[in-house]
């Protein structure tokens, strides 16, 4: 900080006050030589200097009329443009001294002035401390909340713990569906937002032994006195953000880790807070969950898939199993296409559900190596089908959100298409409606480039998502695959009857085939078809099946063609 400041050429300004012409003078030589210069006679008239300019430092002296030193010391502690201004007081009395330091004063220099050397050392040496302080407290405190910032949150924390004599907990606290109010009512609404929010936690969490940080654009940490039960606080919480803000949207939620103990690691304690606070991520139930020992044993699993992750792959581990998709649009339904999927054998925990493994590595990135391997496996299969069956047999192929962002994206996918010489309409990319939240421009951008080189990309898990209709007309797809929970409830829920035949309706408009995922009974079939859904994914045609029982399903389509 010190080379920064003296490497500048900018020259600080200093007020020196005292009621005595030849004082003023002669500090005003010392000083000059190092800064710009002012001076004044009295308190009032210094007052008034530094509320007109803008001082690195007051030379102050004590005894003086209209107001004494005592006096400017007492007013700038007390006023907010000019409490951070740091005063040296003049004087050669110590009982003076003692108290204009208890005062605020930073530092004091005796009568008579005969070292220059002196005064310029203390004046440069309070002037870097006070810059350096400013320079800390910018960094220390987020600008928006006024809550403390991520790294500043857990210095304090580790310093508090050793001597903090009650129990503490880490509570992570998230806003679910917070970017709904800067889509809806723009950016100064989720600002607004945001700071009734901090002011609420610091209110109701907070407390005197506790600190607060804001960590992402809608996270929150507090590190506050151990309650039972934070429940009544967060119902409480958000109660008062509705009334505040308008907005019914949005919903808190919070993770809490409880009893910090001196010596643990504390950013693990939030970590596992957040763990707890994700679980409730979409929810409409409690607001709170706390970290226990399941969540424990889940994280510990977790970490050993994520350390196995590569042996496996490289054992042959991972199987790509591919489930068939029907044409219904005649009579007799017709193969026409396949999803691949992956499955996991592991050697000591036996088979692992999707369900457990894909979400953990989308989280941590591996989810791209997997991909670019079930990509692979995918294309290699329809090439195999090609050369012994001469039947070509389409297959979807997952492209994750961490994957759709990958600048190297058409790179990869062409670069297998060209190894296993197949065409790039036999290997549909199947992107989920979740993923163009992150930067719809891009996403738009993305999806055209990969159709201008041939692909075709289907939208999956559609109707998932907020904004799944108007995401329509942006963005340039080939088929739509309706989310299976529709399906799975259609036939008892109006409502996901009613958005079915919705979605139907719009892509039979738009001229793009729907294929609807999860279809399990006759009685959904029959729906399906009635209203005009083309393709039919799900148990009632097939489970997922290695390779050889699709080749067998392939056989039986050749020999009903043959025969039709």
């Amino acid at each position: 900080m010190e080379k920064f400041i003296e490497s500048t050429e900018i020259r600080r300004k200093v007020l020196v006050t005292d009621d005595e012409v030849i004082n003023r003078e002669m500090l005003k030589m010392i000083l000059s030589r190092d800064y710009d210069v002012d001076c004044a006679c009295n308190g009032e008239e210094a007052l008034n200097m530094l509320r007109q300019g803008s001082y690195s430092l007051l030379l102050l002296d004590l005894l003086m009329p209209v107001l004494d030193g005592f006096g400017v010391i007492e007013r700038c502690a007390h006023d907010e443009q000019l409490k951070n201004v740091p005063i040296i007081v003049m004087t050669s009395e110590k009982s003076a001294e003692v108290k204009s330091i208890r005062m605020g004063a930073a530092d004091f220099i005796t009568e008579p002035y005969d070292m220059p050397e002196v005064i310029l050392a203390r004046c440069d040496r309070i002037i870097t401390l006070s810059e350096s302080r400013t320079i800390i407290s910018s960094t220390e405190r987020d600008d928006l909340t006024n809550l403390y910032t991520r790294g500043y949150f857990f210095a304090y924390i580790n310093r508090m713990l050793p001597n903090i004599e009650c129990n503490m907990d880490a509570v992570v606290i998230n806003l679910d569906r917070f970017h709904l109010v800067n889509e809806l009512f723009g950016r100064p609404e989720g600002d607004r937002m945001l700071r009734e929010t901090a002011g609420l936690i610091s209110e109701r969490l907070v407390g005197d032994k506790g600190i607060a940080c804001r960590t992402e654009a809608d996270s929150f940490y507090v590190f506050c006195v151990h309650r039972d039960n934070y429940e009544e606080a967060l119902v409480d919480i958000q109660r008062e953000i509705e009334a505040r803000t308008g907005a019914k949207s949005v919903r808190i939620r919070a993770g809490v880790y409880k009893n910090i103990e001196c010596g643990q690691d504390v950013e693990s304690c939030y970590r596992r807070a957040k763990t707890a606070c994700d679980r409730l991520r979409g929810g409409f139930g409690a607001h709170t969950e706390v970290y226990d020992n399941d969540m424990h044993e889940k994280e510990l699993f977790d970490e050993r898939l994520i350390s196995d992750f590569s042996r496996s792959l490289e054992n042959g581990e991972f199987k790509v199993y591919f489930q068939p998709k029907y044409n219904i649009e005649s009579d007799v339904p017709k193969l026409s296409s396949a999803e691949a999927l992956v499955r996991w054998t592991h050697p000591e925990f036996g088979f692992i559900s999707p369900g457990q493994f894909i979400p953990l590595f989308e989280k941590n990135g591996l989810i791209r190596q997997l991909d670019e391997f079930v990509w692979d496996k995918a294309a290699a299969q329809v090439k195999q089908w090609q050369d012994e069956m001469e039947f070509t047999l389409p297959v979807s192929v997952n492209v994750s959100r961490v994957d759709a962002f990958d600048p190297l994206l058409s790179q990869k996918l062409t670069g297998i298409i060209d190894r296993h010489g197949i065409t790039r309409d036999s290997l549909l990319l199947e992107i989920t409606e979740s993923a163009c939240s992150e930067d719809s421009a891009r996403f738009v951008e993305i999806v055209n480039d990969l159709r201008e080189k041939g692909f075709k990309i289907e939208m999956d898990d559609f109707g998932s998502g907020y904004s799944s209709l108007n995401m329509l007309t942006s963005i340039p797809i080939d088929a739509i695959k309706l989310d299976m929970y529709f399906i799975r409830n259609m036939l008892t829920d109006e409502t996901a009857f009613r958005l079915v035949k919705l979605v139907v309706d719009v892509s039979d408009f738009l001229g793009v085939p729907v294929v609807a995922e999860g279809v399990e009974k006759q009685e959904q079939l029959t729906v399906l078809k009635a209203m005009g859904c083309e393709v039919i994914q799900g148990y009632y045609f097939s489970p997922p099946k290695p390779p050889e029982n699709i080749t067998a399903l392939i056989e039986k389509e050749i020999y009903d063609e043959r025969h039709r």
